[in-house]
């Protein structure tokens, strides 16, 4: 009668011990979202805004460190044309811009 009793008491404790061993995982995933993804996303947008509102004229610096003008921006092909010294253009992808200088 006993063996019964504690093997009824052993599959109730799983139930409940099911959730104790998701609960590290759960956390583990919620530290990471807000700590590393949610971030990451907020600076994507920002990033993303300042390349839609880039013009001509705007002084920039591109992920390679390279600083120009915008002389030319073509949408369609998303293409900034950096005028980096007299008399030299250079194309470079509207996603190469790190920021305005």
């Amino acid at each position: 009668m006993f063996e019964i009793a504690n093997a009824m008491g052993t599959q109730g404790g799983q139930e409940g011990g099911s959730l104790l061993v998701w609960l590290p995982w759960i956390l583990i995933f919620l530290v990471f979202y807000l700590l590393l993804i949610r971030p990451q996303h907020k600076r994507q947008k920002e990033h993303q805004k300042m390349l839609s509102i880039l013009k001509k004229g705007d002084r920039v610096v591109t992920n390679s460190g390279m600083y120009g003008t915008i002389v030319g921006i073509n949408d369609k092909e998303n293409i900034v044309v950096l005028k980096v010294a007299e008399n030299v253009k250079i194309e470079f992808l509207k996603t190469s811009i790190a920021g305005k200088a």
